[in-house]
């Protein structure tokens, strides 16, 4: 299987590190599908967004094309996890509710996957992908993270990075528009929360492996100062960015009337 793979070595430090996604979209997202009976989380990694929709729905298949990643996920219920491309679900026909990728749609043979996503959604079904790009906390620390962004490490990025920057609104998009939610993430991080995290981003790793070097000390030495005792929590936000589409029903609202399990 042949994938773009920048985080299967950082496979562990991605399912501590990584920034967990708002409950709130995964309400909203519910709301917006015809049914609850089956969501297709598409590049789950560790599983993060599966696990909010498991929330929601009764069964979530959580494919990731790294099998380290998978090994990082929880066990939940409501979950199947698997080891498969964006290509290849392995779902019925007009099976799921929701289909959804966070944070990977940049990574993706995008044709490939929205031909497979559109073949297994449901009448009125719902393609959700999302994505986040960097943090903010305060200006003299977002000052200094994005120097270490751009600067830094900004010719380490791959290429696909940039869409992140756009919102998607760059990529190719296979039905209507709907309003993504004015969401984001939220967590109070100390310092060596947030340097964990900055140390799981690709273009880190890329870094390590050209120079032989880790630039997260010299970052730390320089957050210090504006951040104060290392200890301390700050909010930290990161604003949510992505697209929504929804299939065209046949005949009005397709699914049973249920109740939502979340």
């Amino acid at each position: 299987m042949t994938f773009k793979d920048h985080f299967s070595e950082r496979a562990q430090a991605y399912a501590q590190a990584r920034p967990t996604y708002p409950p709130a979209l995964f309400t909203a997202l519910a709301a917006l599908a015809p049914g609850w009976e089956l969501a297709w989380d598409v590049g789950t990694g560790n599983g993060q967004a599966a696990r909010g929709l498991a929330e929601h729905f009764e069964r979530v298949l959580a494919t990731d094309a790294s099998a380290k990643q998978l090994a990082e996920a929880a066990s939940h219920p409501h979950i199947v996890y698997r080891q498969a491309n964006e290509t290849a679900s392995g779902l019925r026909d007009r099976s799921a509710d929701l289909v959804t990728v966070a944070q990977a749609a940049h990574w993706f043979d995008l044709p490939a996957f929205y031909a497979e996503a559109l073949r297994v959604l449901r009448p009125g079904g719902v393609l959700a992908m999302w994505a986040y790009g960097l943090a903010m906390i305060t200006p003299p620390i977002d000052d200094i993270v994005e120097r270490f962004y751009r600067e830094t490490v900004g010719r380490y990025w791959p290429p696909e990075r940039r869409h992140i920057e756009t919102g998607y609104r760059d990529l190719p998009f296979p039905l209507p528009d709907l309003p993504f939610p004015p969401l984001a993430m939220e967590h109070r991080w100390t310092l060596g929360e947030l340097l964990g995290y900055i140390s799981t981003w690709s273009a880190v790793s890329g870094y390590r492996k050209e120079t032989g070097a880790d630039p997260i000390p010299a970052l730390e030495t320089e957050l210090r100062a504006a951040w104060g005792d290392p200890d301390r929590r700050h909010l930290v936000r990161w604003p949510l960015v992505g697209r929504i589409g929804r299939t065209a029903a046949s005949g009005g609202r397709v699914s049973r009337q249920m109740t939502s399990p979340g």
